[in-house]
């Protein structure tokens, strides 16, 4: 048995083609945006080339094109109802934020990879199934020979007796692998899944495991306020202190409206846009 801290690691990103998005524009007019976005550089996080030694924030860039692609305000003119635009890439978000049209931010995919969580974190977290994809370590598949496992804060005063019953779970899994022999040679692999599955059930719901969580912006805005707001389960909280730290610096504009209050929770101004 060895002991764990959960953690959340961002693995992917989207990735906008720029080419492509000038060529749309050329099609459609407002090129002068893109020139403009392309000429800022992308603030926070890490984007794509955009084709001239320069880098755009993808998540942010393809998220404003969506939002303008709705009234196609590139620019004053084309759109007779729109006579002026907001060229101030953080405050379109902001205005976004503000009237709740949540459903652009659905465009961008963030991709994290969840270390050495429990399996209660991740029976919590596959509920948030709406904007979100899934893809965690099979104890089916997995053997558990070496557990790893937190102690939670509010069973520190019981220390030494939660890591004594966990290494005795961890010896059983070790020893009934042993005198079912499926280390024997010979031993199909169905017959290796079938005992793993079985072993499992005799292994602790706090024992550390890993996940891969995609999700969408609309949905880790929900998710960080719900999951760090000061009745979540403590282990939620702690990760997702770093989910939207990473997010803070990863895409700026679209979290500006999330503080951090001194119990740690993540409060944003526009709850569910």
């Amino acid at each position: 048995m060895h002991q764990t801290n959960p953690s959340a690691h961002l693995i992917a990103r989207p990735s906008i083609d720029v080419a492509g998005v000038e060529r749309y524009l050329a099609a459609v007019g407002g090129e002068s945006w893109l020139a403009r976005r392309l000429g800022e550089g992308g603030a926070g996080g890490q984007g794509a080339e955009d084709g001239r030694g320069g880098q755009v924030n993808s998540g942010e860039l393809l998220i404003e094109f969506a939002g303008r692609v709705c009234y196609r305000s590139w620019e004053p003119g084309l759109n007779p109802n729109v006579t002026r635009i907001r060229t101030d890439q953080r405050e379109y978000f902001a205005n976004i934020l503000a009237s709740a049209h949540g459903s652009v931010l659905e465009h961008a995919n963030y991709s994290f990879v969840l270390h050495d969580c429990s399996r209660v974190l991740t029976h919590e977290l596959v509920r948030h199934r709406a904007g979100s994809a899934f893809s965690q370590e099979s104890l089916r598949y997995v053997r558990l020979a070496d557990i790893g496992f937190r102690v939670p804060p509010a069973l520190e005063p019981l220390r030494e007796r939660v890591l004594s019953i966990v290494e005795q779970l961890e010896e059983f899994q070790q020893e009934a692998a042993g005198a079912l022999g499926i280390d024997e040679q010979g031993v199909p692999f169905h017959v290796k899944k079938e005992v793993t599955s079985a072993l499992r059930r005799l292994a602790p719901i706090g024992l550390s495991t890993d996940i891969l969580w995609t999700a969408n912006v609309r949905t880790l805005r929900h998710v960080i306020e719900m999951r760090t707001a000061p009745g979540a389960e403590e282990e939620l909280r702690l990760l997702f202190d770093q989910v939207a730290q990473i997010m803070l610096a990863e895409a700026p504009g679209l979290f500006q409206d999330f503080e951090r209050a001194d119990d740690g929770s993540w409060v944003p101004k526009h709850s569910k846009v």
